[in-house]
Order: structure tokens, then sequence, then C-alpha cells
């Protein structure tokens, strides 16, 4: 087990590899094409990341939401256009979709009448934005079970063929 590093304020790299108990030597020595050196700069914020190294750490620690933060925070397309989606329990994203999804269906007819003349007036701007929001809220959802199905996968409690056999 790699030695741990006393340093304050590690970015999410540092600590995921950390968690795994895994050296930078190690590290590298299962990822198969990051160095050791590669990995410290990583770490320490000398530099970014490109998005096969990030790919390969959160294959290597068991850490899919790797790649979304890498998204959200490190990729300049993914900043303007990825949302940070944040690791939850599966009753906690069970019950944020369906909270949302019984509070838009009252807003079905409103979205309607909205959008039937593909017009969006003055007056109805405000439901439009707040319809758009609860619209939004079930994406990021979605895409947290999404995150919570591949950490399942790599810690091995879920069988990815399995799933993949479900699917089809």
């Amino acid at each position: 087990m790699g030695k741990k590093s006393v340093k304050e304020n590690k970015n999410i790299y540092h600590i995921s590899r950390e968690e795994t108990g895994m050296s930078r030597e190690k590290a590298s020595e299962a990822m198969g094409f990051v160095s050791p050196e590669r990995i410290e700069k990583i770490e320490s914020e000398k530099s970014l990341p490109h998005p096969d190294e990030v790919l390969a750490m959160s294959q290597c620690y068991k850490k899919a939401q790797l790649c979304n933060y890498y998204c959200s925070h490190d990729c300049p397309i993914g900043i303007e256009y990825v949302p940070e989606i944040h690791l939850k329990d599966l009753s906690q994203i069970v019950l944020e979709m369906l909270a949302t999804l019984n509070s838009i269906n009252d807003d079905k007819n409103r979205l309607i009448e909205i959008s039937a003349d593909s017009n969006i007036t003055e007056d109805e701007f405000v439901d439009f934005v707040n319809i758009q929001d609860k619209l939004n809220k079930i994406s990021r959802t979605a895409d947290s079970l999404q995150l919570w199905i591949k950490n399942m996968i790599a810690e091995g409690k879920i069988d990815e063929e399995k799933l993949k056999e479900a699917k089809s």
C-alpha cells in the first residue's frame, strides 16, 4: 500500500487514487500508459489530464464519477454543456425522479398551451422557464442513475454483460 500524502486541498484525482490504497507507481502500472510522473503532475494540478487518462483513472480507481468531473470542470466544451453529477444512493435518485415527474405531470397541460402556437409570449415566459428547469432536473436525475449504475459495475455489484443482455 502506498504512503498517504499529507498535502491539504487534494484534487479529486489524488483523493480517488489514495482511496484505492495505490501508490502512483502501482496506479501507473495498472493503467499501463500513464507514468507516475504524469500522475503527480495531474494530482498537483501542474497539468490538466487528457480524456484518455481520466478514463483510465476512472477504470483503475473504480470511480466512474471522474469522467463526469473532468467533463464538467476541465474540458472546455463540457464546462459549457455538461452539468456536474453527484453520486447519490439509489433510493435518493428514485425519490428525486418521482417527485420531479409528479410535479411536471401537473405542468404538461401548461406546456402544451405555451408551445401550441410555437411562440412564447411574455405572460408565458416565467411558466416556460420553470417547466424547463423541471425537465433539466429530470435529465440530471437520469444522469445520476447512469452514474450510479456505472459505479455498481465498477465495484462488481452489477454484471455489465447481464445488463447489456437485459437491455437488448
